[in-house]
């Protein structure tokens, strides 16, 4: 496999073949495949909590690090986590090729293991929720908010965005492209993105739209009535508070239609919520 330095020459490539999807990547042998999907993770991040960079084992030799990448597929998962059995992933990366064969995160998590964790992403039942998507647990996202979680939080973060999103430039370029799409799961998301510098496939309007109307006036600042907990009359004036108002339904839609991309070395520039405070 190549590893060249910088420039073009670093492509990937095994036997002289150039390498642009996931899925040649997939139907490689493991330790090659491995090899390249390991330039996504963060060495720091990995020798902070104990984890090897080469091994990708703990000082007992246990893997952490669990690549899931079946030949035949366009995805790719990896799973870091901080010790044996622990119920939470420290970093969670899933990629995707979309069907023209551009390359799409489609979720990141990062979780500092050291935090309180939320049940937010069970319901009462034990039930999974997927990011409350389908059900909810509302006592659990009421502790989460006032702990200044957004939702789909499980625990608080580790700020590793800026450090992840140079790893994904570097990855894609390497696989032959100038870009790479992301869907942002929830309005905290898209506004993250946009101060990374990513830019609109669609839903642009829809973001310039939802922020005109959190406005004094506006119908969702209206909407902002006190009839549950994520409404409360000051959400208009933060990117969590209104994360937690749309996740609650104040748009009368779930959350979709947002499709975002980041061009490689660029940041856009894009700014749908001017000077708003996280």
């Amino acid at each position: 496999m190549s590893e060249g330095g910088e420039g073009p020459s670093d492509r990937f490539m095994v036997d002289g073949v150039k390498l642009f999807s996931l899925r040649q990547v997939n139907e490689l042998p493991e330790p090659i495949k491995e090899g390249i999907y390991r330039s996504l993770l963060p060495t720091e991040l990995l020798m902070q909590y104990g984890i090897d960079p080469e091994t990708l084992c703990d000082a007992q030799g246990n893997r952490l690090v669990t690549f899931r990448c079946p030949a035949g597929t366009g995805i790719v998962e990896i799973d870091v986590r901080p010790a044996v059995n622990f119920p939470d992933p420290l970093l969670y990366l899933e990629l995707s090729d979309t069907r023209i064969n551009q390359i799409e995160v489609l979720l990141f998590i990062v979780n500092d293991p050291n935090s309180e964790r939320f049940q937010t992403d069970r319901d009462w039942r034990g039930q999974r929720t997927k990011f409350g998507t389908v059900q909810r647990n509302i006592p659990e996202e009421v502790r989460a908010m006032q702990a200044g979680l957004a939702p789909g939080q499980v625990r608080r973060g580790l700020g590793l965005s800026r450090v992840l999103v140079p790893l994904f430039e570097d990855f894609v370029r390497r696989m032959g492209h100038d870009y790479y799409l992301l869907e942002p799961l929830a309005y905290h998301n898209a506004i993250l993105f946009e101060r990374l510098g990513c830019n609109y496939v669609q839903g642009l309007r829809k973001m310039q739209w939802i922020h005109q109307e959190f406005q004094p006036g506006g119908s969702l600042y209206q909407a902002l009535d006190g009839s549950t907990p994520f409404r409360h009359a000051d959400a208009w004036r933060t990117v969590r508070g209104r994360s937690w108002a749309i996740h609650d339904g104040i748009l009368g839609e779930p959350w979709h239609g947002i499709r975002m991309y980041k061009q490689v070395g660029q940041h856009a520039g894009i700014n749908t919520f001017p000077d708003g405070p996280w």
